[in-house]
């Protein structure tokens, strides 16, 4: 199959077709039971994961973000059973990370519970996880200012630290992120993925030049933010209406990199 291609089938197909340990990075979301109707499609959730495991490389990642549905006072925990066949099928359960969203968009009733803010990003690994790069964005509190004091031995003393120290401005992210969902514009996808979730987690677990497979590709960010990044992708999504959304929002892409490569040229 070629890579830097939006495939409209179902994803179970498609993954039969990738050789064995192929990808490097999978981010993707998954339809959430029934809180959003995706033209009406479904997935079979065992065979999608099992074509994750063979499909991912040895040391690769799967970062599933998803979310459960609450009918009549009873969340389906949908999210939980998906994590524990993951590790039940082979995958590490690396991570368990959660995107608050920042404000309340779900359906609830709010007189009998707090509103629900958040969604789960499972982050599953193929063995020891082979990249990390780690986000170093979190504003410190004495950034910038000099440390100096005593560091304990191993005896109980103490004695002066060899040298004052400077402490960075910004400290590694932690594994709640708060990212606001992706506003819609027009007729587009139900529930667009958020580019900056795309975005960092790419960053985060792969490199340069590595394959980013999306299943659920849906109106195609998780494809944008690889070729922004400079990584392959490989995606399938069921919807010809969300893969012809996809497809003209990696045209965009195309043509702002071109233009950009002309005012190189210029300089």
């Amino acid at each position: 199959m070629e890579i830097n291609k939006i495939y409209c089938m179902d994803c179970v197909d498609g993954m039969e077709m990738l050789p064995s340990n192929s990808v490097d990075l999978t981010v993707t979301s998954p339809p959430y039971d029934k809180i959003r109707n995706y033209n009406g499609y479904t997935f079979d959730f065992k065979n999608t994961a099992k074509q994750l495991l063979r499909v991912t490389k040895d040391g690769g990642v799967v970062v599933w973000v998803v979310g459960d549905e609450t009918t009549d006072g009873d969340e389906s925990g949908t999210s939980f059973k998906q994590a524990l066949y993951f590790k039940e099928i082979g995958f590490n359960l690396h991570d368990t990370m959660i995107w608050n969203k920042g404000g309340f968009s779900a359906v609830g009733a709010l007189r009998v519970r707090y509103a629900p803010v958040f969604e789960y990003m499972f982050i599953f690994t193929k063995g020891r996880i082979k990249t990390f790069n780690p986000l170093k964005d979190r504003k410190t509190i004495n950034g910038g200012k000099k440390a100096s004091g005593t560091i304990r031995q191993r005896d109980g003393s103490t004695k002066p630290m060899s040298k004052v120290m400077t402490i960075n401005k910004f400290g590694q992210r932690y594994n709640i992120w708060e990212i606001s969902p992706q506003r819609q514009r027009g007729k587009v996808h139900p529930a667009p993925f958020p580019e900056q979730i795309a975005n960092d987690h790419i960053l985060s677990w792969s490199n340069v030049g590595d394959l980013i497979l999306d299943p659920f590709m849906g109106s195609g960010t998780t494809a944008k933010m690889s070729l922004l990044n400079d990584r392959n992708f490989i995606g399938f999504e069921l919807s010809q209406e969300y893969c012809d959304i996809a497809n003209s929002r990696l045209e965009d892409v195309s043509e702002e990199e071109e233009i950009m490569d002309e005012h190189e040229l210029e300089d």
